[in-house]
């Protein structure tokens, strides 16, 4: 029996953990999935996720099968029993619902009628709630964490990329470099700083030594673009990455700057020296990415941080650095 007096699942039982996205939700889930895999040392796996992350937690230790979920809409009848299907067929002893969303409590009721799952999650009438009035107050890898000692699983380490490798020959990276993530989710563009002031960070970066690196997704080669006209000795490898290749490229770099996106959750959590910029779009109690070497800046309105506050903070975090962190020395 568990803390809640269920009974474990036995042994060799299937699991299966819910993650549908978005970036750094999955980055801040990789704790939670760390501690669900070493609470079921022997259990079969399966994790749910969408396809843009597929691949990237095929090659986590945290699972054993990783589905590919195509979200089918409510009024794809096909679609929707042909995963309700699947999803009842795996017989699976417990769900851990990490993504608790509407559409994961929707899975809970996909899986009847009849006898369910053991389903830690929120969905209505699930048998481990997550029974917190205060969770959506809650930082996301607290919440988790809340979640799973509500399941029974106490100990959630903080998440690790150690797992993810890959060769950064083929960029020929110049040494040192700072990553630059301008970029971020097009239906809210208060969460971007205005890349004019990524440009002119590019051109001070440059000025003191150290080359530009800026990453991002293939809908954001224009910033990218935009950045290397101001800056031309800037490396653009927006498009041109893997989820790998950007922990890859944080261990490595001396610095990050970026604003509240999906990478900046991959750097910070391979423990890069960060700074994630904030607006009044997102709050980081609630969200920020975490690491052992994260600050935030934060302004009502991003328009108003400047570039010299940004370079500020990056040479005083520079300071505290060890030397093979360090970023950019000023001459």
């Amino acid at each position: 029996m568990d803390v809640n007096g269920t009974e474990l699942p036995p042994p060799q039982a299937k699991i299966l953990v819910v993650k549908l996205g978005a970036l750094g939700d999955i980055v801040q889930a990789l704790g939670p999935m760390a501690a669900i895999r070493r609470f079921h040392p022997h259990a079969h796996i399966v994790l749910l996720t969408t396809a843009p992350y597929a691949a990237f937690l095929e090659k986590s230790p945290y699972a054993d099968e990783v589905w590919t979920d195509s979200k089918p809409r409510k009024f794809n009848l096909p679609g929707l029993f042909a995963l309700r299907r699947r999803l009842r067929a795996a017989k699976f002893a417990r769900v851990y619902d990490l993504q608790t969303s509407g559409r994961s409590n929707f899975y809970f009721k996909l899986m009847g009628p009849g006898v369910r799952p053991d389903w830690s999650g929120i969905a209505p009438g699930c048998s481990l709630p997550h029974a917190n009035p205060a969770r959506d107050k809650m930082h996301t890898v607290d919440r988790q964490r809340d979640q799973l000692k509500m399941a029974g699983i106490a100990d959630v380490p903080q998440a690790s990329l150690a797992w993810a490798q890959a060769d950064l020959a083929r960029f020929k990276l110049p040494d040192p470099f700072v990553l630059l993530v301008p970029g971020g989710s097009p239906g809210r563009p208060a969460k971007r700083w205005p890349i004019a002031k990524y440009a002119a960070l590019a051109t001070e970066l440059l000025a003191h030594g150290a080359v530009p690196v800026v990453v991002g997704g293939p809908s954001e080669k224009d910033l990218g673009a935009t950045i290397r006209a101001a800056a031309p000795r800037t490396r653009d490898l927006t498009g041109d990455t893997s989820f790998a290749e950007i922990v890859a490229l944080a261990r490595a770099a001396s610095a990050a700057i970026g604003n509240d996106t999906g990478p900046m959750h991959l750097i910070a959590t391979a423990d890069c020296p960060s700074i994630v910029l904030f607006g009044a779009a997102s709050d980081p109690a609630l969200c920020a990415p975490r690491g052992r070497e994260v600050a935030i800046l934060r302004r009502t309105s991003l328009i108003g941080l400047g570039v010299d506050e940004v370079m500020r903070l990056l040479f005083v975090r520079e300071s505290a650095a060890p030397p093979a962190k360090q970023a950019a020395r000023g001459p």
